[in-house]
């Protein structure tokens, strides 16, 4: 999946936009993700365990969104990758509009469904590439660290520590962006989404 210089730019651009809207997400629900459902699982447990139940129906309904944003049918087009991002674009986009109309519920509804829809940009027979959360992606590079300091290959850990880099510094600029205008930076979110997918419909046009 990152086997190309394209894959791992693409991942990683895909990577910091995640890291930008999950920061904003967290800010603005106080605490919940919007698309890193490991975190809500385990809030929905506390929650339940504490008898809130406000807070574990909405850690619930978050998980429940973000599954079906996830919820896209495998084709192996070529226009796959830039349609998905389009796709996205246009729900951060719906989001923006949404608050400003002053439907934040709505808004953030939208921002859950696109980051499930996000994951599947890379999303395989079998299994895929999670973009929005980099769990896997530390475990996977402490792997190939330990294989590359026992005779393996050198920097095949570099394209899984970008990846988390990439989310970090998307998490640094959502947070500043929600600092500055609120959820209005879900609209910078989206502009970037937009130009992901004219980027990826060039690439697979050439």
């Amino acid at each position: 999946m990152l086997d190309s210089s394209r894959n791992v730019m693409l991942a990683c651009a895909l990577t910091v936009l995640a890291g930008y809207v999950d920061a904003i997400g967290y800010l603005h629900l106080g605490g919940l993700f919007v698309s890193f459902m490991s975190g809500n699982s385990t809030r929905l447990g506390v929650s339940l365990a504490a008898g809130d139940w406000r807070n574990a129906a909405a850690a619930c309904g978050l998980i429940v969104l973000f599954a079906a944003g996830s919820l896209v049918v495998h084709s192996r087009s070529r226009h796959r990758q830039p349609w998905l991002l389009l796709i996205e674009a246009m729900l951060l986009t719906l989001s923006a509009l949404c608050y400003t109309l002053g439907w934040p519920v709505i808004a953030v509804a939208a921002i859950v469904l696109a980051m499930g829809l996000e994951n599947a940009v890379f999303q395989i027979e079998g299994g895929g590439l999670g973009l929005t959360y980099i769990t896997g992606a530390l475990v996977k590079a402490g792997q190939l660290i330990a294989a590359a300091l026992t005779g393996g290959a050198r920097l095949a850990w570099l394209p899984n520590v970008l990846l988390w880099a990439a989310l970090v510094v998307g998490a640094v600029l959502g947070a500043l962006g929600y600092r500055w205008i609120n959820l209005a930076a879900i609209w910078f979110g989206a502009g970037f989404a937009l130009a992901l997918s004219g980027i990826a419909a060039v690439i697979v046009h050439r």
